[in-house]
């Protein structure tokens, strides 16, 4: 499809192959595998000299559709669909890098992806030094000569630090490194980061893209040869982490909204986050869309909006924190986010209590600290929810 579309008509249109029967809504291939005209045509399929469906561990044009759609949206030049957000970073190093690689990445990361590289990658002979996400001359410091890979989320989870893509790739590029970016909070609505040098770009769709949280999905994308040639899409196809047609589907419907759901978000988040610093009760409040944002300048440089996810701390700690979620009456409390419905959680407990306590004080992550991923309930309601809870500190 031409890239002369804007993003909202990318989102709906990209992808779309229509069968003979010339559906107008993308069409849901539910089958583990494919048939042959002969055995050439099998042999020449399986090797790759002709293009086509083998198996869906690895081909399925509903998840072909997905995949397009998103490379359209994100400016890649290919994208492979992945059974989560945590199988697409499995799959970007474990396809791309060996033992003895050296990876330099933010320590603001999401609690899995810390335990993937300290607890998993490090089994492999993988060697990950954590740096600051935004103090340029520590990833200067700590790049070797082994270094293959950096590693960031922007804006992070859970205090939405903004790491500087731009200075990252061109700091990536002279080291001979590769700049992954995980775009989960912004989805490509609001941040492009090969557009700013990024190299690969990193999706949890079981977030935004999907956006009701139905299913679960992911996604690695950047240029052909690194994403197809160098062994993320090798590492998938044996390895077997892989989008289902049914999710990819889902996904895709999702996705018609994207750019309608993103400005919401993001409008709503501002207001709360605005309501929320003027709260006697909390401290602190984290979001790039503020002037008091430590990146606020760089967020409007990098990102359209400052996205929809508020992290705040409140005084008392975690059994004030605690009390605040147990309050809500309307707000989801759970882990998830990018949800039409707002959510609330607990990092130091739930997305980050797998990590120790030392590397929770490294992130900033503390028992005060609560997010909320702002859904597109009337804002109204949303503070009232939580002004319940504020209230009886």
């Amino acid at each position: 499809m031409s890239d002369d579309f804007e993003l909202e008509t990318l989102a709906l249109h990209a992808g779309v192959h229509r069968s003979q029967f010339n559906e107008h809504s993308e069409a849901l291939y539910l089958t583990s595998s494919f048939v042959f005209d002969n055995a050439a045509q099998a042999a020449a399929r399986f090797s790759g000299a002709e293009p086509g469906n083998v198996y869906s561990r690895f081909t399925n044009p509903t998840v072909t559709a997905f995949e397009e759609r998103l490379a359209a949206l994100e400016g890649a030049e290919v994208c492979v669909a992945t059974a989560s957000g945590m199988s697409a970073i499995l799959a970007c190093v474990m396809g791309l890098l060996s033992a003895g690689d050296h990876i330099v990445a933010s320590r603001s990361l999401f609690g899995s992806t810390l335990n993937l590289f300290n607890n998993i990658l490090k089994r492999f002979g993988v060697e990950i030094t954590f740096v600051s996400p935004t103090d340029l001359a520590e990833w200067q410091a700590a790049v070797k000569v082994n270094t293959k890979l950096f590693f960031i989320e922007t804006p992070s989870n859970p205090l939405t630090e903004i790491s500087d893509i731009t200075a990252l790739a061109s700091l990536a590029k002279k080291t001979g490194a590769w700049l992954a970016v995980d775009n989960c909070f912004c989805s490509p609505i609001l941040q492009r980061p090969l557009d700013l040098g990024a190299d690969i770009v990193i999706h949890s769709a079981t977030k935004y893209l999907e956006g009701q949280g139905r299913v679960l999905g992911g996604a690695v994308l950047g240029k052909r040869d690194l994403i197809m040639e160098k062994g993320v899409f090798g590492f998938l196809r044996t390895a077997g982490p892989t989008l289902s047609a049914f999710n990819a589907w889902v996904i895709l419907k999702g996705m018609e909204t994207l750019k309608i759901r993103m400005d919401t978000h993001s409008a709503n988040a501002l207001e709360m986050a605005r309501w929320l610093e003027i709260q006697p009760n909390v401290t602190k409040v984290y979001y790039p869309g503020l002037s008091s944002h430590p990146q606020h300048n760089l967020a409007k440089h990098q990102q359209r909006t400052g996205g929809g996810i508020v992290s705040f701390e409140v005084k008392g700690g975690k059994e004030v924190a605690w009390r605040v979620i147990d309050t809500t009456c309307m707000i989801s409390i759970t882990a998830n986010l990018g949800d039409t419905k707002s959510t609330l959680t607990h990092p130091a407990s739930t997305t980050h209590s797998r990590i120790s306590q030392e590397e929770r004080d490294a992130a900033g992550i503390n028992d005060g600290l609560l997010r909320i991923a702002v859904g597109l309930e009337s804002v109204k309601d949303i503070k009232a929810d939580l002004a319940r809870g504020l209230k009886v500190l």
